[in-house]
């Protein structure tokens, strides 16, 4: 399979298995938001320990990392960041409000385009800054539909997009940055399972076999999508990602309203109607610049090619000096 085509396919994987992960922390109701998130922690640095075992990568890398606080800040930054985002959606799915799962991702590139500008001095086009103003109108046609603002898309959002962010100060790759953040989160996650545990109140020994196996296995429902991402946003371009990132949060749509059974009144249908056409713009326009980008680069090797051939077709013949 050629390159672009397998980038295609693990991108498609890992936004599948996002999806599919709203599914995935209801069977664990029998535990609190917080004890699945410490496990969640403590096992995906054991799925991340096996991952570099099979990928033969070493551990040779790590001391460095770790004894230089320049290096270390941002992924500890980011690791706090996508605990925050870990909990979010662990809390909205146990709770049956995987709606606002889905809303937190589909407004999550919109508000990465308003830390670009905040953050980064980027600068957005018409058409960019029209999709924020309907992001932003669709949260305010939310809130005062619902009489409440929908907290946990917001926290999730944001959260995520501030993960972006500071990723883009982490001098690591995909793999070894996702070992320091579980490496980071690792040591709160356990004393607070151990505490959990000594106090009665945990259920990881307590409730059955399977439920113990699926705290584990939520090590491996973290990481092994964040791989799968990794490798594709290095194999495919990054506006084949942006598209490829709608099929979790369409899947979380589908997953709340249609197997959840959660409402959707007038006020919400009208708010992710708002996002969704915001989302259209954006892409539309993302797209537009990227064949835009793309025909100027033809055109200046187009120029190039005729310039370096001009001088052996054009030149003179001895009389006409």
């Amino acid at each position: 399979m050629p390159e672009n085509n397998r980038g295609v396919a693990l991108g498609a994987g890992a936004f599948l298995l996002w999806g599919f992960a709203a599914l995935y922390w209801p069977f664990l109701s029998a535990s609190e938001p917080s004890e699945i998130l410490a496990h969640r922690m403590v096992w995906a640095l054991l799925a991340m320990c096996v991952f570099l075992l099979l990928a033969r990568r070493g551990w040779a890398w790590l001391p460095a990392v770790l004894r230089n606080p320049r290096r270390l800040l941002p992924v500890a930054a980011a690791a706090v960041l996508i605990s925050l985002n870990w909990w979010g959606f662990i809390y909205s799915v146990s709770v049956e409000q995987t709606l606002q799962a889905s809303l937190a991702y589909f407004i999550n590139p919109l508000m990465s385009v308003c830390l670009g500008v905040l953050l980064f001095s980027e600068r957005l086009r018409t058409a960019q800054w029209v999709a924020v103003g309907l992001g932003v109108l669709a949260v305010v046609v939310m809130t005062v539909g619902y009489g409440v603002t929908p907290w946990l898309a917001l926290l999730m959002a944001s959260s995520f997009a501030a993960y972006g962010a500071v990723k883009k100060y982490v001098d690591l790759d995909g793999m070894q940055s996702l070992t320091v953040e579980t490496l980071v989160m690792f040591l709160p996650a356990l004393g607070f399972v151990v505490y959990l545990e000594a106090t009665g109140s945990g259920t990881a020994l307590s409730v059955s076999p399977a439920h113990t196996a699926l705290l584990v296995g939520g090590g491996f429902v973290t990481a092994l999508p964040l791989l799968l991402f990794g490798v594709a946003a290095r194999q495919v371009p990054l506006s084949v990602i942006g598209m490829l990132q709608y099929i979790a949060p369409t899947m979380m749509f589908f997953i709340g309203w249609l197997i959840q059974g959660e409402e959707m009144p007038p006020a919400r249908w009208i708010g992710f109607v708002l996002v969704w056409s915001a989302l259209c713009l954006f892409v539309f326009d993302q797209v537009r610049g990227a064949r835009s980008r793309s025909r100027a680069r033809a055109r200046a090797r187009q120029e190039l090619a005729e310039q370096e051939r001009e001088p052996e077709g054009c030149a003179r013949p001895e009389h006409e000096e």
